[in-house]
């Protein structure tokens, strides 16, 4: 309450007293310590949810992107979505990078093979050098030859060996994809280009360009070149074969949920009480690797 007696001999003018107490009533009800000022931010789930779709999707431009979330259920206008893109320095489709070599190989998986060598060293430390080949599709994977001089010549040659002997198809094979080795030369290339596949060169030390195949290679060392001695080619070519049959024919694979290349089509066994049934153990490369099967 104000009090004109404190006011030093000067009395007040009406407009005074008024403007006196519109100030106490602005003070009342201010909330301008309570509020923020403009319209509410965007929420971080949401700024996360249109950056994810961004990158899933490199050809979809910030209309597109709006128009999912709508679909979703998610209301907001297509111009936050466009500064939330700017914010984050994604350019607008039509100047974005295209799909990575992982997309690539997602997409394109069942119409892809890959080839790439892989070096062993004997028990007299000799060097000696495998060509492997694996269907990205199936995951079957294929010895092409072994080798302690692996030459251009050499390795065209393997590769017509294999398209005559074995029965895998290549119709619905669209590319082949190789590192830039010496070995991998014109005529090596044109062995394949004849069956209708399209050769893909990876970059330079990019091995997620060849990804799936250096995770095979890695595969092969883990569970069976890191854990023996090999002694010479021929060895080296007799536990190859029998670990790729081991490989193609039991070994369960995650990308396959959990079934072997040769079971991936037929799809899961039908399910049984394992209580009621024997399991046979048979010892692999002399007890390296365990194979399980149902006892008849």
């Amino acid at each position: 309450m104000i009090r004109v007696s404190t006011l030093k001999g000067k009395r007040p003018t009406p407009s005074t007293l008024l403007a006196w107490h519109r100030k106490l009533i602005a003070k009342k009800w201010d909330y301008s310590q309570r509020r923020r000022p403009g319209r509410p931010p965007t929420a971080a789930a949401v700024k996360a949810l249109v950056l994810r779709v961004a990158a899933e999707n490199p050809g979809w431009g910030h209309r597109r992107i709006h128009g999912e979330l709508t679909r979703l259920g998610h209301k907001m206008a297509a111009s936050t979505v466009w500064n939330i893109l700017n914010r984050a320095g994604i350019d607008p489709a039509p100047r974005r990078t295209g799909p990575t070599w992982r997309q690539f190989l997602q997409a394109q998986a069942e119409h892809i093979v890959a080839v790439d060598f892989l070096h062993v060293d004997t028990i007299n430390l000799k060097r000696i050098y495998a060509l492997v080949m694996l269907e990205h599709g199936t995951r079957r994977a294929h010895l092409l030859g072994v080798t302690a001089h692996p030459t251009g010549p050499w390795t065209t040659q393997t590769a017509r060996n294999f398209l005559m002997d074995t029965d895998m198809n290549t119709e619905n094979r669209k590319f082949l994809i190789r590192d830039r080795a010496g070995q991998f030369t014109d005529a090596f290339d044109a062995v394949f280009t004849g069956t209708g596949l399209r050769v893909l060169k990876s970059p330079p030390q990019a091995p997620k360009a060849n990804a799936h195949c250096e995770r095979f290679i890695g595969t092969l060392r883990r569970e069976l070149l890191d854990r023996t001695l090999i002694l010479n080619e021929r060895h080296l070519h007799r536990t190859l074969t029998r670990y790729l049959d081991h490989y193609n024919e039991h070994r369960p694979h995650r990308a396959l949920n959990q079934l072997c290349p040769s079971r991936a089509e037929a799809g899961p066994p039908r399910p049984i009480d394992l209580a009621k049934h024997g399991i046979h153990r048979t010892a692999v490369l002399g007890g390296l690797i365990n194979q399980y099967q149902i006892a008849s």
